[in-house]
This record gives structure tokens, sequence and C-alpha cells, in this order.
């Protein structure tokens, strides 16, 4: 079957660049980042490198990237290293601040602060999948330890304004933090003019290797994290173990690549999902989600009525795409973003998720049209739709 990929949000390719900076790392420069001897030295050379490309791409500063195993790692260690250090250090703050559109990893981190007896006050979105502002100022106050809003949702590519919801959370002496999981490589971002304290983001959503991450911590606030990896001290004692060098290299590398192309890769995405959802707004009842909002291009969250996601699906087996996140299409709730955002559960079901990238052509978007089109045509007369 000639497979065409749809779903560049869950898990894009590695880029054949990336691959080429990484396999020295892979075969001859395989030393332990952490020996004295100058094998180890060239490998802590590389990582260090790394680590201040990384840094230049977010407006941080060298010794404020912690390395870790991915973005649901580096999302555990801000939220629950934040919580469980203010309450060993008799921290009076006992409020965590969140949203309901977020990915799971941040929901239920953020709902585990619950057992060391936080409260969890939730922001409420509008229909567009857009933070309240009203209710952030009543919710967020003096008790308030931290609040972490997504950068990019990973449903809808919907933008949240950090950068006010930072200085509402810093005027209440809270700290800000955001999963940039979805936005970093995607958006220019620049974490000390946003006001973001602590911010997570991956190397698989922008060509680069699986299992690599980061953490952004603002230089201040290190003593102020508890660790959740300890063993060695590596990354100044927020996350011990061996550094995965060749996948810090290609996390870097994938960065750089993405920032340089970052402004002609969207506007050439963005056209494509334009024309995509134009084609599909033609077919009856269906709705593109958050299509007057802020969005970053990648993302296209499409509602075909009460269509089954699961039936649509069916319909396109030689398509990759997704209902809801990947982290939790599997599971048979209905999507708590689109939930959240005063969706049905009837069409949040009904609702598929399509993600271009890099190496979406045009001939795979007429493709796809044709596909989902017919699909639709197919299966709608068998169904209340």
């Amino acid at each position: 079957m000639n497979l065409l990929y749809a779903d560049y949000a869950a898990t894009t390719p590695l880029d054949t660049r990336v691959l080429e900076a990484m396999m020295p790392y892979l075969t001859n420069v395989f030393y332990n980042a952490a020996s004295s001897h100058s094998g180890g030295m060239q490998a802590q050379a590389a990582v260090m490198s790394s680590r201040m490309d990384v840094a230049r791409h977010i407006g941080g500063q060298f010794d404020e990237i912690v390395f870790t195993s991915g973005a649901t790692e580096s999302i555990n260690t801000a939220i629950q290293g934040c919580a469980t250090a203010h309450v060993r250090a008799g921290g009076q703050r006992r409020v965590v601040v969140s949203v309901k559109s977020e990915h799971v990893a941040v929901r239920d981190a953020v709902a585990r602060c619950a057992e060391d007896g936080f409260e969890i006050r939730w922001l409420p979105v509008d229909a567009d999948g857009r933070v309240v502002m009203q209710e952030a100022e009543r919710l967020i106050d003096d008790n308030v330890l931290l609040v972490s809003v997504m950068l990019v949702n990973n449903e809808t590519g919907v933008l949240q304004d950090v950068a006010s919801l930072s200085a509402l959370a810093h005027g209440h002496g809270a700290l800000f933090m955001t999963d940039a999981t979805q936005a970093y490589g995607k958006v220019r971002i620049d974490v000390h003019a946003m006001g973001i304290d602590l911010m997570a983001f991956s190397g698989h959503k922008i060509y680069g290797p699986k299992g690599i991450g980061a953490l952004f911590v603002r230089r201040s606030l290190g003593p102020l994290l508890r660790p959740l990896m300890i063993g060695g001290g590596q990354e100044g004692g927020v996350r011990s173990g061996t550094h995965n060098v060749s996948g810090i290299v290609g996390l870097a590398t994938a960065g750089k690549l993405a920032h340089e192309n970052m402004e002609a890769e969207a506007e050439k995405i963005s056209a494509m999902r334009q024309r995509f959802e134009a084609s599909l707004l033609q077919l009856p009842n269906v709705s593109v989600n958050c299509q007057n909002a802020p969005r970053v291009s990648t993302i296209s969250s499409v509602t075909f009525g009460e269509l089954p996601a699961e039936v649509l699906l069916g319909g396109i087996p030689e398509v990759a795409c997704s209902k809801g996140s990947a982290c939790s299409s599997t599971k048979p709730m209905p999507s708590s973003v689109l939930i959240s955002m005063g969706r049905t559960p009837e069409q949040a079901n009904a609702t598929v998720r399509f993600s271009f990238g890099r190496h979406t052509t045009e001939a795979e978007i007429d493709r796809l049209i044709h596909l989902v089109t017919h699909a639709v045509a197919k299966t709608a007369p068998t169904l209340q739709y």
C-alpha cells in the first residue's frame, strides 16, 4: 500500500541531514560524554555545542538547557519537580493552574500534584480553544505556585497568548511553564521576552530522532526543581543519566534546520492546508475547528458532522492520520480538547486530525482530498449524518 502520511503532529521522519550529523556519534565517536579521556571530551564537546545551539533557538542561555528523553519527561520534571521541591522547602503556595485542553502528559502531571496537597485549578477555553483571560485573571492569585499553558495545541494547532498569561502569573509571584512540543521549530520562541520560566520540547516532532528532548529551566530556577532522575548528577543535577550524544546532536541539528527554513516552510504548508480545508468545507456538515484562531501551519482538525471518525478512517486505510492526538487516539473517551471547547461527545468522536509537514506535496493534498471526499460520500448515506 502506498501510504499517504498526514500525521506529522504525531511524529516526523528523520531528516537525512540530521542522520548524517548523528552518524559519527553512533559509530566512531561512541564515547561517554562524562569520561575524562580524549574520546569522552570529543563527545562532551558535541553535547556542549548542541546545548548552545538549542539555547540560541529559543533565546536562552546554554546552561538553561537540560537534555531529557523527550517532552513527557521534561513536562514531568518541570511540574512534579517544581511542586515537590516547593513542598519540601516549606513553601506556602499550594495551587497549580493549567488548562483542560492540555496534552495528557501535562494534565496527568498536574493532577498528580494533588497527591502532594495541591489544589488544581483548570482554566477554561473558548470555542476556538483560546484561554479565557477573564477567568485566568480570576483563578490565578497569590496562592498559585505554577501556571502551565501549552504554546501550540497538539490537536487543533491553536496558539495561546503565553506572553499575557506569563505576565499574569508573574504578577502574582507564580512561575510560568509551557509545553512547546508542537511549537519548537515551527514558530519563533524567545523564552525571556515571552516570560517563560520552564519549557518542554522534543526532537521527533521536527525531523529529529525519537528518545531525545529538552527542558528549558530559567537559570534562577535550577535549585527549585527536585529531579526525577538521580544517580550521576548530569545536566546540572536536574537529570542524571548517561548522555544520549547522538540524540542530542540530532535534536540540535533538526532545530537548526527548522529555524533556518521556518518562514518558508510555514508559508508552503499553510497554503496546502488552506486548500485542503477549503475543499473539505464543500462537503455537507463538515467544519474546521479553530479556523479563525491563530494556528500553527501544520495542523488541521476537521469535524465530519456526527460521522464517527473510526468509520471514516476505516474508509481511508491508505491515509495515516489521527483521531485526536497519538497519545490518546486509542482511548475510547472523546477528546478532552474538543470537549473543553464546547463540542459535544458526538462531534468530538467525529473529528480527525490531519497534519502536514516538510515532505507533504501538492499531489498528496490532491490525493488526500479525493480519498476523504470519496469516503465521506460512500459512508454518509448509511448514517444519520
